[in-house]
């Protein structure tokens, strides 16, 4: 998995992060945590003041990634050891420039999570699918030793509640 990004893939010019994408395209995003449907902060995709974020499609990572819930708030992570842990499941969104630059602010990026690319098989799908995804590169080695997901449910049987932005 290459490391951290900074561009927009989607188009000739690759723009940095911050700047307009005049060109209209979209860039698929895939969420596997709290943004997914049905979790604490999907409404931030539904809310076109961020930009535009069209739901494609649920997909499953190509390579396995370990999917934990970690820290104070159980905040799930994607860590970036690419090959341990679980084919992850979650959903694709396309997203324009301004809600991609708005996820960059929301996930403290590149703070918190960078965001990468990786493969997903998307259900219906032939050929695999090239999406950003945000992840954790940098974070505690006991984190290693947390118990890996395959999808994450913010009410799972896990038993780990996550602590939302509002109540922190």
């Amino acid at each position: 998995m290459p490391g951290p990004e900074c561009k927009w893939s989607t188009t000739e010019t690759g723009a940095p992060c911050g700047t307009d994408d005049s060109s209209g395209r979209l860039a698929p995003v895939f969420v596997y945590g709290t943004l997914k449907t049905g979790q604490p902060n999907h409404r931030v995709l539904l809310d076109g003041a961020h930009g535009r974020a069209a739901f494609r499609g649920r997909a499953r990572t190509l390579e396995p990634s370990p999917l934990v819930i970690a820290g104070e708030h159980n905040i799930p992570r994607l860590l970036n050891l690419p090959g341990r842990g679980h084919r992850v499941f979650g959903e694709v969104y396309e997203v324009d420039e301004r809600m991609l630059r708005f996820l960059d602010e929301f996930e403290s990026c590149p703070d918190m999570y960078q965001r990468t690319r990786l493969h997903v098989a998307l259900e219906g799908a032939r050929a695999p699918l090239e999406c950003f995804v945000y992840t954790t590169a940098t974070y505690p080695p006991e984190w290693v030793h947390l118990p890996y997901l395959d999808d994450y449910d913010s009410q799972g049987k896990h038993g780990l509640r996550y602590n939302p932005r509002e109540n922190r």
